[in-house]
């Protein structure tokens, strides 16, 4: 017996600060006029996409002590964005990124029932931790906590929002205008919760949900990363690329479930993709070589090699060879806020390997970041790019795929138009939304009722 066709998920991320769009092409838009965001939203809810992602950037990249300016700066409040799209889309759900390091749960959890009361049902919350001081310094608690502690804290901040949210079970509102009864249950919000690192206690003032709570999404690749979603999360935002990298972390993110008494389709994974479309596959692969020279401007090679080498190295002519002196390992680091200088833990070893890329390829610094970074996904005509998505993930190499274009806020359009259509009649992508809220679209089941299947389970 065949297997039958999984439902393909997609969602639109809307580029923050990242050196993934193209802000100096012509077609590019403004990053903070809300017409921006709405013309986003409006294309993602016209393809019947699950959700709209939005990151968080929570202070400005530095480079050499000077804001680094070669990619978009800055981002308006994640909430007030995703509150005023509710009043312009219908279906589409609504996910935002909010750190568990620098705020509180009632203020988090209050905010998104909110929005999810706003949106008809339609919020979600990527919980993310901070990986750095010098991203602290913007708030109260300045990095004080050590590395091994922000999941610890993020796992209690998400357990305590969930306390608040849970407060409400959802028939306390009587409203009885014969009797003048209000409120069914005057105990209704009241919640206790006393903790490492929260103790708190009072009332919460926003009733249940549309949904219950807000689909939880996390974003992390670490062991504690995939651990925290098998337990708490309803979706993971991965990275992985490639089919065989995807189909790893897929197998093993979905066998931690059982251990927290949860179902396979509990969990859905959601690696970012880029994409560039052509009318033809060579066209489309001539195309995107054009992006990645506009994504790697000589400028921004030099910034992205002093990530690895520590040092200034604006003497350097881009389109020439590599620098011959060691990467500086002694010294603070001279790009702060940046998580992506993670990747180099050893940048010695790093240096020697790209010194051998350069000299067998006869690559300049900017030939070797921009084949030794990020690459487009999925790149080819239309038809191509929705065979390869499909295959993707009836190969259980990802359950769907959170899009990133290079351009916006119109870079989704052409998707939109020409590879959706496509994935709709090889029967693998909804033809019209079947529901009205975000768990809906994404197939997952109300919080009351996940919670009792879970303690059937335990039991």
């Amino acid at each position: 017996m065949s297997k039958p066709l999984k439902q393909i998920h997609l969602a639109a991320h809307f580029p923050g600060v990242n050196n993934t769009t193209v802000w100096s092409d012509p077609a590019a838009g403004s990053h903070i006029e809300f017409a921006s965001f709405a013309h986003f939203a409006r294309t993602a809810e016209r393809a019947k996409f699950d959700f709209l992602f939005l990151a968080e950037g929570l202070r400005l990249r530095e480079q050499g002590g000077q804001i680094y300016d070669l990619d978009v700066v800055g981002r308006p409040d994640t909430f007030t964005v995703l509150a005023a799209l509710a009043a312009v889309i219908d279906r589409l759900g609504l996910t935002g990124t909010i750190n568990s390091t620098f705020n509180e749960p009632y203020e988090v959890a209050r905010q998104f029932a909110s929005l999810d009361h706003l949106s008809g049902g339609r919020s979600a919350w990527n919980v993310v931790t901070s990986w750095d001081a010098f991203t602290g310094e913007n708030f109260r608690r300045g990095g004080f906590l050590p590395q091994a502690e922000r999941y610890s804290r993020a796992q209690e901040f998400l357990a305590t929002a969930n306390e608040l949210f849970d407060s409400w079970h959802g028939d306390e509102i009587l409203a009885d205008r014969a009797t003048g009864t209000f409120l069914r249950d005057a105990q209704a919000g009241a919640f206790v919760h006393r903790g490492r690192h929260f103790d708190i206690h009072g009332r919460f003032n926003v009733p249940r949900s549309p949904q219950g709570r807000p689909v939880i999404f996390q974003a992390g690749d670490s062991d504690e990363g995939r651990e925290f979603a098998a337990e708490s999360a309803d979706a993971i935002f991965s990275r992985h690329a490639t089919l065989e990298e995807g189909q790893a972390f897929y197998a093993d993110v979905k066998k931690r479930l059982a251990a927290h008494g949860r179902r396979r389709d509990q969990l859905l994974i959601l690696p970012a993709a880029t994409f560039v479309l052509g009318d033809t596959d060579a066209e489309a692969e001539e195309l995107a070589r054009e992006v990645r020279r506009q994504q790697v401007s000589g400028a921004t090679a030099i910034k992205h090699l002093e990530f690895v080498w520590n040092r200034d190295l604006s003497g350097y002519d881009p389109d020439g060879p590599l620098p011959e002196t060691d990467p500086n390992v002694d010294e603070e680091h001279i790009s702060r806020g940046r998580a992506q200088v993670r990747m180099y833990r050893d940048p010695l070893a790093t240096a020697r390997e790209w010194r051998e890329l350069a000299t067998a390829h006869r690559w300049s610094i900017r030939d070797l970041v921009i084949h030794t970074g990020n690459r487009q996904t999925f790149v080819g005509s239309p038809a191509t790019v929705a065979r390869t998505i499909d295959a993707f993930v009836q190969a259980d190499a990802a359950d769907g795929f959170i899009l990133v274009p290079h351009i916006t806020p119109g870079g989704l359009d052409v998707f939109a138009d020409t590879v959706v259509p496509l994935l709709q009649e090889r029967g693998v992508f909804r033809a019209d939304y079947e529901g009205s809220t975000l768990r809906d679209h994404l197939g997952l089941a109300h919080p009351d009722d996940a919670r009792g299947e879970r303690e059937r389970v335990a039991s």
